[in-house]
């Protein structure tokens, strides 16, 4: 083995390391950090018993899963019982794999390391743990399969509440990965390429893609929540209904393993839409940033996390903030709204990009970006003027209240 192939295999290494474990502590911190917010919405206190300000909530909670008594249903498929919940949480974990996280370090290193040998590398390292050119479509490919885990855990259970809900999840989650990968297409039009790194490059040249593709944007936003499971389209989680849906059998640390998937989920939404429409590690108004250098590095990947976090936030908002859809109107939404949308601004985008090269072949990628984002507010004016009538998504309408004459009056 060379020392140059070593060198890749060790970064590769480290990197991976880095990136799970922080992936795993956020998820953990992410159940507090909603515990926390909810108490804010809500005007309580929220966790703030075990360690200072509660911070050791998350630690408590992992502590009694793991020493919770596992129970399995009678009935149930034992094998599919065990194996859904790691079919949920391992593609989970795998999503953050080719988001870049900052912008790339440079490293020029020359080592002889015990039990190694020499090692070297030089050259820019991604801030990612691979960096694959099928780009977001990895993302896709590997969120779809997250479903074969909520389906198979309902069905396992040998639970009637639990099956209906892992049917609803696959109901939900085809319905909206239609529209998740038609938003995505305007994205491949505007760059030519579906790596993170070509992308976030294009924004750095033009607009963050959020103007020029705001209707992308909005189609993927509505999307992930739904991809998410999240309120207001929690449907296959629907307490009032399912008891708790497709987990209703399980407990201990493979119920657990679905919460950890679902916050997983909704972080890895966040870093899409933010590597996607809003620059990703971008830092606006500077081209600082793309000079290489650890600071740089550093200084990107705050930017990154903010951009995040804003909204994993704004996730957390909307599930304490909005009611649930009935199931009719999330089918509806999905179906008669968010499908043909979707088609037809693909269609579109794709003949204004072609008009714009044919009136302008000359024109700089910010000067297309600004005739987009022009077409966009218009696209957008019409959409949601036409979506906020209620012909589509409506709820349920007041009877009117009878009039009746008493007979002695």
């Amino acid at each position: 083995m060379t020392p140059e192939l070593k060198g890749f295999i060790f970064f590769s290494v480290i990197r991976l390391l880095v990136i799970f474990t922080g992936l795993l502590v956020s998820v953990a911190m992410l159940t507090l950090v909603e515990r926390k917010f909810a108490g804010w919405f809500q005007n309580r206190t929220g966790p703030n018993r075990v360690g200072p300000w509660g911070l050791l909530q998350p630690a408590a909670d992992g502590l009694k899963n793991i020493l919770k008594e596992e129970t399995r249903p009678g009935g149930a498929n034992q094998t599919l019982f065990v194996l859904a919940p790691a079919l949920s949480f391992t593609p989970a974990l795998c999503l953050l794999a080719v988001i870049p996280l900052a912008a790339p370090l440079p490293v020029s290193v020359d080592w002889n390391l015990p039990l190694i040998g020499r090692i070297v590398y030089d050259g820019l390292m991604p801030m990612s743990i691979t960096e694959l050119p099928i780009g977001f479509l990895f993302v896709l490919a590997l969120s779809s399969m997250g479903v074969y885990g909520v389906a198979i855990a309902g069905w396992s259970s040998n639970s009637k509440y639990s099956l209906l809900g892992g049917l609803r999840a696959s109901a939900q989650m085809i319905s909206y990965e239609v529209a998740l990968g038609l938003s995505l297409i305007p994205v491949l039009l505007m760059t030519g390429n579906v790596g993170f790194s070509e992308i976030i490059q294009r924004q750095q040249d033009g607009l963050w893609f959020v103007a020029p593709l705001f209707l992308s944007f909005f189609l993927f936003l509505v999307s992930g929540f739904a991809e998410t499971n999240r309120l207001p389209f929690d449907l296959p989680e629907a307490e009032s209904e399912l008891v708790a849906g497709y987990h209703a059998e399980y407990s201990a640390m493979k119920f657990s393993m679905f919460y950890i998937a679902e916050y997983a989920h909704i972080i890895t939404v966040s870093a899409m839409i933010t590597s996607l429409f809003f620059g990703g590690w971008d830092i606006p108004f500077t081209d600082w940033d793309e000079q290489g250098g650890l600071l740089q590095t550093i200084a990107t990947h705050l930017a990154f996390f903010a951009k995040t976090f804003f909204w994993i936030f704004f996730v957390i908002w909307i599930r304490w903030t909005l009611p649930r859809f009935r199931y009719d109107q999330l089918m509806a939404l999905g179906w008669k709204v968010m499908l043909p949308v979707a088609l037809t601004y693909v269609m579109l985008m794709a003949t204004a990009l072609w008009f714009i090269d044919a009136i302008a072949p000359d024109a700089s990628t910010l000067m297309q970006a600004l005739m987009l984002t022009g077409l966009n507010l218009v696209f957008g004016a019409i959409f949601f003027a036409v979506l906020d009538r209620g012909r589509v998504v409506r709820g349920t309408s007041a009877r009117p209240v009878p009039t009746t004459v008493h007979p002695e009056a």
